[in-house]
């Protein structure tokens, strides 16, 4: 049964906490991590980006110079791709860079992740993350005495605002909560910190 110590908000152990072998007990999967990640990079594109086409550049359609006689190369309009001020060729358009997912392989990708982060013991659990005030300094207190130097996702169990607002004005941290914590957010930080009612409702919602 995979374990982990849990923490006071004061640093101390208070002992440890049985995990779900289901869940962090697996052997990280790359491949699947790789793909789910850069398929939801791909989604947060806004895929708006938009060239002229020759047809749509404004302007005269009129031949530049006669066919012949000139001596030198043949011309149609000024609109050409290879004309300053032309229309681009194959140049991006609109569209939607989203990627469908499998529900399976979006979940694969966090389970390795969370393993992962448990395995390298950069996976911290509190009993619980309570501020009856938005206090980034009670909450970067709070993240060194469990030893974080490096960035941090914090993942309570439902939107806290004092959290967000608490962690928004330290580099590296963020704050998650359950039914938003994707693959995404957790492989963009080095450490994880869960509540402890965060941690049983994703071993409920990942079983």
């Amino acid at each position: 049964m995979a374990e982990s110590v849990l923490y006071a908000t004061n640093g101390s152990q208070l002992g440890t906490i049985e995990l779900s072998d289901d869940i962090f007990g697996q052997r990280p999967n790359e491949a699947v991590v790789h793909q789910v990640v850069v398929a939801q990079q791909a989604g947060l594109r806004q895929g708006t980006a938009d060239t002229k086409e020759r047809g749509e550049v404004a302007g005269s359609t009129k031949k530049l110079w006669r066919q012949k006689g000139t001596g030198r190369a043949r011309v149609g309009s000024g609109k050409s791709p290879h004309w300053r001020g032309g229309g681009t060729a194959f140049g991006p358009h609109p569209r939607d860079y989203s990627q469908a997912l499998p529900k399976k392989m979006r979940r694969g990708a966090l389970v390795s992740l969370l393993a992962d982060r448990l395995q390298e013991g950069r996976l911290f659990v509190l009993n619980e993350l309570k501020l009856d005030t938005p206090k980034t300094k009670e909450l970067l207190t709070i993240l060194r005495r469990l030893n974080i130097m490096k960035s941090c996702l914090i993942v309570t169990e439902a939107p806290d605002k004092n959290v967000r607002l608490s962690a928004r004005n330290i580099p590296g941290v963020d704050q998650a909560y359950v039914d938003s914590l994707s693959a995404l957010d957790v492989i963009c930080h080095e450490n994880l910190v869960l509540t402890r009612t965060a941690l049983e409702l994703l071993e409920k919602k990942l079983s």
